[in-house]
């Protein structure tokens, strides 16, 4: 799959839940915590996600 698609297809599932953790991205996409928090990051980066420490825990919000 393409790295665009990818991010896309992340970008629609945090909207479609509001706010998601990092563990519940790698789960749905069936990809390892490491590689859903870097796709999340990038989309920090993009000003597209927001992320939100609490606990210990990354929670991720779309913009």
């Amino acid at each position: 799959m393409h790295p665009a698609t990818k991010t896309n297809k992340l970008l629609e599932f945090v909207r479609k839940n509001k706010v998601v953790t990092s563990s519940e991205v790698a789960k749905y996409f069936k990809i390892s915590w490491n590689t859903a928090d870097k796709y999340l990051l990038e989309l920090v980066v993009e000003n597209k996600v927001e992320r939100i420490k609490k606990e210990g825990v990354n929670l991720w919000i779309a913009r």
